[in-house]
């Protein structure tokens, strides 16, 4: 492989692997502000205990988030640098707008909230949480603003002599019509995330043991399945926008998706296709009648361009050359996106109601603890292959392509030397993780044990919702964890 595959292949892999902890930390924070409202509401000593013990989940993985995360801005000078100069004056903004003041929200509060359960009032430390709620979410939103420029490039003009884009209109670029149905997409779908994790634990603590910390797993367990499913329709109704969306501004990935080669009024949704090994063609295809027009336009007689025709328009519009994604993996990783994603909501609601009425999950559900968790996180990571798959051969939809956007003095050795690097890296970081999540998952809430909180012999156990011990009986225990 060359250098710019290369360059390719790192970023992918790299970005991959930080995505891992994106939708976990946005939602599980959130999850876990929540909790803990619930015990500043109720006194119930439950979710203290919980909110202690999936905050600490979250903890571990804003860590790991952070320092992968890192390796993203490293790369935009080692091997795109083309790229990174040519965007530069446009990301400055939104980017510099994370780090200053979303990263900061986050990385301050979050300190407060972990040294400061038994030294801030219990209200003042409740708003430290939820502050880093809102610095995950405006981080989320800048970094989306940043690509959604790259999908549909606004509010700029081009100096010709610094072969560059620059600013002139940062409200276009944070107000650009990509993401403001991307944010809301991404979101659900991190939720969805966030609540199989947490059903996913509770599952595996009411199955491997049973009678500790029944009430609050229980608990847990209903709630990360009707986050799931009500972040799972968010998803469906954010998506159908996001879908017409792009098929108004970028519609080459509209027709890759659906592997849709001649325009169609009105259009089929492909459930299944086959097409020739240079995707040239269809050869066999199971459609729904009028489904993609709707998808696509909003009426069920609207006319999508195929992927032929859009590919002749280019070629007058861009010059020579071929401007269609890899249709295969497009297709297919929409189509993964979507299915994963509905597995993932039909299992939250397989467990709401096996767990209907007080009853307990049986036994053999155990196998659900671990896919629950990964089928909507793939789900996430499959949507992010598509879109950025399906928008090459560019880098800036229409402005740069891909090819034009790699360092020119980079070698592929160089390349292939960071990537062994990083691959190396990263196994050894998912070893760490890995360990750190099983060490505290196992370890259960914090105060259970003869005659505390949680213990079923004691009177009341943690099936009683009311302090027994008062809501801060656990309270003195920090809040830390440790390699």
């Amino acid at each position: 492989m060359d250098t710019l595959d290369l360059a390719r292949w790192q970023f992918a892999i790299t970005t991959v692997y930080h995505f891992f902890f994106v939708p976990v930390t946005i939602s599980l924070v959130a999850i876990t502000a929540g909790l803990q409202t619930a015990w500043y509401r109720t006194g119930k000593d439950k979710y203290l205990r919980l909110t202690k013990f999936y905050g600490k989940l979250f903890l571990i993985n804003i860590a790991m988030g952070v320092v992968t995360g890192l390796v993203q801005e490293f790369q935009f000078g080692m091997n795109w640098s083309a790229y990174s100069r040519f965007v530069g004056d446009v990301f400055g903004a939104p980017l510099a707008l994370e780090g200053l003041l979303a990263f900061f929200l986050e990385s301050t509060f979050i300190g407060l909230w972990i040294f400061g359960w038994d030294r801030l009032p219990k209200k003042v430390h409740l708003a430290c949480i939820w502050m880093v709620v809102l610095g995950t979410q405006l981080s989320a939103y800048f970094i989306l603003a940043a690509n959604s420029w790259m999908q549909n490039p606004v509010g700029f003009g081009y100096d010709a002599e610094r072969g560059r884009a620059e600013l002139t209109d940062i409200w276009a670029v944070l107000t650009n019509k990509v993401v403001l149905v991307t944010f809301p997409h991404t979101i659900f779908a991190a939720f969805m995330v966030g609540g199989a994790f947490v059903a996913g634990v509770a599952v595996w603590h009411l199955i491997r043991r049973p009678g500790v910390d029944t009430g609050a797993f229980r608990t847990a367990l209903r709630l990360g399945a009707v986050i799931v499913i009500v972040a799972g329709a968010g998803v469906a109704l954010s998506g159908d926008q996001q879908g017409k969306v792009m098929t108004e501004v970028q519609p080459m990935k509209m027709a890759a998706a659906e592997a849709l080669y001649e325009t169609e009024k009105p259009a089929s949704f492909s459930v299944f296709t086959v097409g020739t090994l240079d995707g040239s063609r269809e050869i066999f295809s199971v459609k729904v009648p009028y489904l993609l027009s709707f998808l696509a336009t909003g009426h069920f007689d609207g006319e999508v361009q195929g992927i032929n025709s859009l590919q002749q328009a280019y070629e007058q519009l861009y010059g020579p050359g071929s401007y269609k994604p890899n249709i295969p993996l497009t297709y297919w990783t929409f189509r993964l996106m979507i299915g994963v994603g509905m597995a993932a909501a039909g299992l939250a609601a397989l467990l709401l109601w096996v767990t209907r009425r007080g009853r307990s999950p049986h036994r053999l559900l155990i196998w659900l603890a671990l896919p629950l968790p990964l089928l909507p996180m793939a789900a996430n990571v499959f949507g992010w292959i598509f879109t950025e798959t399906g928008r090459q051969p560019w880098l800036v939809f229409g402005l740069l392509p891909t090819a034009a956007g790699v360092s020119p003095g980079t070698t592929a050795g160089e390349v292939l030397t960071s990537l062994i690097g990083f691959t190396l890296l990263y196994g050894v970081l998912a070893v760490v993780e890995v360990k750190l999540m099983f060490k505290s998952i196992r370890a259960g809430l914090a105060g259970t044990g003869a005659g505390a909180p949680g213990d079923p012999s004691r009177p009341g156990g943690d099936d009683a919702d009311g302090p027994a011990d008062g809501p801060g009986a656990d309270e003195a225990k920090p809040l830390s964890f440790a390699y």
